[in-house]
C-alpha cells in the first residue's frame, strides 16, 4: 500500500430574495418628468415598479408618496439621476437620489433612493434612505419593513425589532426570520434578548408562523435544536411556509428521524409538486440519507419541470452515473455539451463513461478537451493513465510536457501526474528522468522529494529513499506522510525495528485515523513479534481500508498465529478485488509454499 495517506441552506434560502422585474434602467425609463419648476405627480403614486429588493414585499402594504415641490437645483439633481439611470449610470442616479433625500427629506425621494440602493447592494446607502423614508412617512407599511431589514442588516437588532412589530400589528407581511437570520452574526446574549422579544409577541400573535419559524431558527442558533424542532412540530405542516418545513426536515435529520424527516419533505413536495425548493431540498436529504435511487427520480422530475436549468441536468447526470445507468448519464451530459454548459464536468465525466465502457480513445477525445479548473488535473491523469495503459508513452508524455508549458501554474502536479503514471506502468527509468528534470527547475519542492523517494524504493536504492524523507522530515517535522513512509520502509525492508516503531508511532500520534499509518503500526509491531496488538491494529486498518496490501499484512499475522483458515479467507477476499496483486500472490506462496 502506497504510504499516501472527506452551512445551511436553511439559512441561505430563507434570506429574502433580491428579486426584479425588468432591468433598473428600465425602471428609470419608465418615469416621466413633468413640470420646470416643480416635480409633481398630483394623484399617482411615485413607488417604483420594483419588488423591495431587501424584504420582497408587494406595494399592498405601501401608501402612496407623493413628491413635493421642489428647488431647481433639487429638479435638476432629480432629473440628472434619471437620465443616468436610463444610461446605466447607477452610481450617479443613486449618488443623487441618496444626496436629495437627506437634503430635502421627502418621504418620496427617500423611498426610491432605498430601492436603487438595496437593488444595487449599497447597504449603508440603503439604510440612511430606509430610515428617512420610515420616519417621514411612519404609516406606510413598506417603509416600516425596509427600516426593519436594513437595521437588521446593520446588527441594530432592538431598533429593527420595533419596526417589524409596527409591521405585524399591521397585518402586514412580516420577516422576523430575516431578524433571527441576522442574528446569527452577533453574540449570545443579543441572541437572548431577541428570543426572549419574540417570546412577548407569540404571547399577542401564538399562531403567526412567521414568528414560530424565527424562534426557531434563533434556538437552533443557540444549540437548542430539540427545542427548535418541538416548536416547528407544535404547528401543522400544511401551515408553515417552505423555510419552516426544510429547518423541520434538517432538524429531524440531525436527530436520526432520518423517516420521519423523508416522510415530512415527501409530502410537502406532494402537496406543492411544483415548489423547486422543495423538490431540490428533498432531492438533497435523499442522497444524504443514501437513497440515490429515490433521488434520482426527484432530480428527473425536477429536469421535467424546469427542462432549462443546466445545474439541474448536471445533477440528474451524476446521479444516473452513481447508480450505473450510463448510457443515461452520457445522454444528460451530451445536453450539456450541445449547449454550452458546464462543459468541463461534462467532458471529464463523459471521459470516464467512456473508460467504463471500453472506449479509450473516446475517453482521451473527452479528458484532452477539459479546461483549467476543478477538473482539469484528473482530467490529466485519466488522459495519461489512458495512454500508459496502451503503452503509449512518448505521447502521454508529450502531452503532458504541452501542458506543463501552456499552464505553467499547474507544472509541478503534471510532473507528478507523469512520474507517478510511468512507475505505476513499471517505466521507472522514464519517471526518474522526469523527476530529475523537475527538481532541476523545483529543487526544494518536497511534493518531488516524495515522489522521488518512493520511486527511490522501486530502484531499491533505500539509502537514498531515507535521505529525501529525512530531508522532508527535517524541514516538515510534523510530516506524517513521510514519517510513516521512511518508519514503514525501515520495519519491511531492514531490522531497525525499533527506530521504525518511533517513527512510526510519531505519525499515528499526528494522524491516528489514518488506516495506512495503521497498517505500519500493525505490520511494525508484528516484525517485533507483538502478535496480538499486530493482529489487532490490522483488523483496524482492514476494516477501514480493504487494501489487498492490508490483507496481505493481516493475512500473514493470522497465519502465524495459526487462524489459518481465516487467513486464507483474508487472501482470497482481496484476491477478488485485486486478482493480479503482487504483494498478495508473494505471501501467500511465501507462506503456503505454493500459488493459491
Amino acid at each position: 500500500m502506497q504510504r499516501i495517506c472527506h452551512h445551511s441552506s436553511i439559512l441561505k434560502d430563507s434570506l429574502p430574495h433580491r428579486i426584479m422585474t425588468k432591468p433598473l434602467a428600465l425602471v428609470f425609463a419608465s418615469l416621466t418628468l413633468f413640470g420646470c419648476q416643480s416635480f409633481t405627480t398630483p394623484q399617482a403614486p411615485v413607488t417604483a415598479p420594483l419588488t423591495d429588493t431587501a424584504n420582497n414585499n408587494t406595494s399592498s402594504d405601501a401608501k402612496p408618496q407623493h413628491y413635493r415641490n421642489f428647488e431647481r437645483d433639487t429638479l435638476y439633481s432629480l432629473l440628472v439621476a434619471e437620465l443616468a439611470g436610463q444610461r446605466n449610470r447607477f452610481d450617479i442616479a443613486l449618488g443623487n437620489y441618496v444626496q436629495q433625500a437627506h437634503l430635502t427629506q421627502d418621504a418620496g425621494v427617500a423611498e426610491r433612493a432605498y430601492h436603487i440602493a438595496d437593488y444595487l447592494g449599497a447597504h449603508q446607502a440603503a439604510l440612511d434612505s430606509a430610515e428617512i423614508w420610515v420616519k417621514r412617512a411612519p404609516d406606510n407599511i413598506a417603509a416600516q419593513r425596509a427600516a426593519a431589514v436594513q437595521l437588521a442588516r446593520a446588527g441594530r437588532l432592538d431598533e429593527a425589532l420595533e419596526h417589524m412589530e409596527v409591521v405585524l400589528n399591521a397585518q402586514g407581511k412580516t420577516h422576523f426570520d430575516f431578524l433571527a437570520l441576522s442574528a446569527a452574526e452577533t453574540d449570545q446574549d443579543t441572541r437572548d434578548a431577541l428570543l426572549q422579544s419574540f417570546e412577548r409577541l407569540l404571547e399577542k400573535h401564538p399562531n403567526n408562523s412567521q414568528l414560530i419559524f424565527a424562534k426557531a431558527l434563533l434556538l437552533q442558533q443557540s444549540g437548542q435544536k430539540a427545542d427548535a424542532l418541538t416548536l416547528l412540530e407544535s404547528q401543522s405542516a400544511s401551515e408553515q411556509e417552505t423555510p419552516a418545513i426544510i429547518l423541520r426536515a434538517q432538524l429531524l435529520n440531525e436527530q436520526k428521524r432520518s423517516k420521519a424527516a423523508r416522510q415530512l419533505m415527501a409530502d410537502a413536495v406532494a402537496a406543492k409538486p411544483n415548489n423547486k425548493r422543495l423538490r431540490l431540498t428533498y432531492a438533497r436529504l435523499l442522497i444524504e440519507q443514501g437513497k440515490e435511487d429515490l433521488a434520482r427520480d426527484e432530480f428527473a422530475s425536477l429536469v421535467d419541470l424546469y427542462p432549462g436549468d443546466n445545474d439541474l441536468l448536471l445533477s440528474l447526470g451524476l446521479l444516473e452515473m452513481q447508480q450505473g445507468n450510463l448510457d443515461s448519464a452520457r445522454e444528460q451530459l451530451s445536453v450539456l455539451l450541445n449547449r454550452g454548459e458546464h462543459l468541463d464536468t461534462a467532458h471529464y465525466n463523459l471521459g470516464l463513461i467512456a473508460v467504463e465502457q471500453k472506449q479509450p480513445n473516446l475517453a482521451i477525445e473527452h479528458f484532452s478537451q477539459v479546461r483549467p479548473g476543478n477538473e482539469y488535473l484528473p482530467a490529466q491523469m485519466q488522459l495519461a493513465n489512458q495512454l500508459f495503459a496502451t503503452a503509449r508513452f512518448a505521447e502521454a508524455q508529450q502531452i503532458l510536457a504541452h501542458a506543463r508549458q501552456e499552464q505553467p501554474d499547474y507544472a509541478i502536479q503534471l510532473y507528478l501526474i507523469e512520474a507517478e503514471g510511468l512507475a505505476e506502468h513499471q517505466q521507472i527509468k522514464r519517471a526518474w528522468r522526469i523527476l530529475a528534470k523537475a527538481l532541476l527547475e523545483n529543487p526544494d519542492n518536497l511534493d518531488l522529494i516524495y515522489t522521488r523517494a518512493m520511486l527511490a524504493e522501486k530502484r531499491g536504492d533505500l539509502a537514498g529513499l531515507e535521505q529525501d524523507l529525512r530531508f522532508i522530515i527535517d524541514r516538515e517535522p510534523n510530516n506524517a506522510m513521510a514519517l510513516n513512509a521512511l518508519g514503514y520502509t525501515l520495519a519491511d525492508r531492514t531490522t531497525r525495528y525499533q527506530e521504525a516503531l518511533e517513527l512510526i508511532q510519531a505519525a499515528y500520534e499526528l494522524n491516528g485515523n489514518d488506516p495506512a499509518i495503521i497498517d505500519s503500526l500493525g505490520w511494525v509491531n508484528y516484525r517485533l513479534g507483538n502478535l496480538d496488538e499486530a493482529a489487532r491494529l490490522l483488523r483496524q486498518a482492514y476494516e477501514q481500508f480493504p487494501d489487498h496490501e492490508v490483507a496481505a499484512h493481516l493475512g500473514e499475522v493470522l497465519w502465524q498465529q495459526g487462524k489459518r483458515d481465516e487467513a486464507q479467507q483474508v487472501w482470497q477476499d482481496a484476491l477478488k478485488g485485486k486478482p493480479d496483486s503482487p504483494v498478495l500472490k508473494s505471501t501467500i506462496e511465501r507462506l503456503q509454499g505454493a500459488q493459491p
